[in-house]
């Protein structure tokens, strides 16, 4: 085929809505919505062809009850407040030029309360058009799952809610944590699922040529290799979002608000647009030379990081859209003229080493034994379990508890999580507790029971 570029943005946030506020918990969801969701929404208007992912745990927090009052709570007393606080403080310690950059970042917010009020509050419903890949349940590794049953649960109910809200689906889905196992091929094809995206680097050595080429499975599903000569571009300590010019995530004011570039300079909006602009341009040359002999470059990223973490970001993608010009093509297109190689994998995941164990390793294992035995008490009751017993079965598999824990990212906030829910999970087998769990995977009723 033709040398081509697919840009798959994977939209994922744990399940946070309700469970926290300031420094972990649903604040994530409302700085994720402002500064990545929201702005990432235009320039899918704009027609840019990029490969939308949202995981069913993201939906489900979009339709919560209550998320658009709070969100424009949070827009319009958090941060109007917080940058009218910093602002203040930087001039009356003599730094004005602090205080612009802050008070010119505070309409990042504004202009986030315009987009949302201009649809309606309905951020979801927005983003249906673009909708075109889901993934597990709660972004599960579903590798690490005791059961078969278990995998169904998590397929079928994540896939379930997706046709719910999007109707039409061509079986994309993504694999939390990019985790397969050959063994999850064949339950992959019993739930429609046709292509899903691996990641192959230490199976193929980094920059070889078959992480160009989609594989195929005996059981059916297409392995599209994610190809990190492209991904690293970005998303590397050395990635563009590093250079000097951007917005300095790491360094913040009181009210951790952002005035300063990497290079220790206040922050210059239009110096960094030239810079992404720049580096845009090296990408597409950098990917049109890894194409150039033909095949398919699949750089996936996480849609947090552009906008939020990388604060450039969604400017750097527009611009990349721009320069790519044919190059870039939606992912499903680009299956289409495909003919996949044949796979013989190892279990593989992203994670570092390219193996389960930032999931199950010392750090987790603990987390991880008491999850799978959960599961096997959960599916030893069957139909007899309760829908509020498969919930927080489906919220204690969340693959983020054990990644924020091993990666110590959040203190004790994700180890919290996965006891609260263990917690509610037993109570509800042994007594029926209360079911706590909002809005997360509201159509679990409607999965197959589970059987053994």
């Amino acid at each position: 085929m033709t040398g081509r570029l697919a840009v798959v943005l994977h939209s994922h946030m744990p399940y946070v809505e309700g469970y926290g506020t300031w420094p972990f918990g649903e604040e994530w969801l409302w700085e994720a919505m402002a500064s990545s969701y929201l702005p990432l929404l235009g320039l899918l208007g704009e027609g840019a062809p990029l490969t939308l992912s949202l995981t069913p745990v993201l939906c489900d927090q979009f339709e919560a009850q209550g998320v658009p009052e709070r969100f424009r709570a949070f827009l319009t007393d958090m941060r109007r407040t917080t940058h009218a606080l910093d602002a203040e403080g930087s001039r009356g310690s003599g730094r004005a030029d602090l205080a612009d950059e802050i008070e010119r970042a505070a309409e990042d917010y504004e202009r986030a309360l315009r987009d949302f009020d201009a649809i309606g509050g309905d951020l979801l419903g927005a983003l249906a058009p673009y909708a075109a890949w889901t993934s597990s349940a709660t972004h599960a590794v579903l590798p690490l799952l005791a059961t078969t049953a278990g995998v169904r649960l998590q397929l079928r109910t994540g896939i379930d809610s997706h046709r719910t809200r999007f109707g039409a689906w061509h079986g994309g889905l993504w694999l939390p944590e990019c985790a397969h196992a050959p063994w999850v091929d064949a339950l992959l094809e019993e739930a429609g699922v046709h292509a899903t995206c691996v990641d192959l680097t230490d199976v193929f050595g980094r920059g070889d040529p078959r992480h160009l080429r989609p594989l195929g499975t005996e059981a059916g599903p297409i392995l599209v290799p994610i190809d990190r000569e492209a991904i690293e571009l970005v998303w590397h300590d050395d990635g563009y979002p590093s250079h000097g010019a951007y917005r300095d995530y790491h360094h913040h004011t009181t009210h951790h608000h952002k005035p300063w570039a990497n290079d220790g300079a206040v922050y210059d909006r239009g110096r960094a647009l030239a810079q992404a602009r720049e580096d845009a341009a090296a990408f597409v040359a950098r990917v049109r030379a890894r194409v150039a002999d033909g095949g398919l470059c699949v750089c996936a990223l996480d849609t947090e990081l552009l906008g939020h973490w990388w604060y450039e970001g969604i400017d750097w993608l527009r611009f990349v859209a721009e320069e790519a010009g044919d190059l870039l093509v939606h992912l499903d297109d680009a299956l289409v003229e495909t003919t996949p190689a044949a796979a013989d994998l190892p279990v593989t995941t992203w994670g570092t080493p390219r193996d389960l164990s930032t999931w199950s390793g010392p750090a987790v294992a603990d987390m991880a034994f008491a999850a799978r035995a959960a599961e096997l008490r959960v599916v030893a009751k069957g139909g007899a379990a309760g829908t509020h017993a498969l919930r927080e079965l489906l919220a204690l598999q969340a693959s983020d508890w054990a990644f924020l824990t091993a990666r110590d990212a959040a203190g004790p906030y994700a180890r919290e999580r996965h006891a609260g829910h263990l917690a509610r999970l037993e109570s509800a087998l042994t007594s029926g507790g209360d079911d706590v769990v909002r809005n997360l995977a509201p159509n679990v009723t409607h999965a197959p029971l589970l059987a053994p």
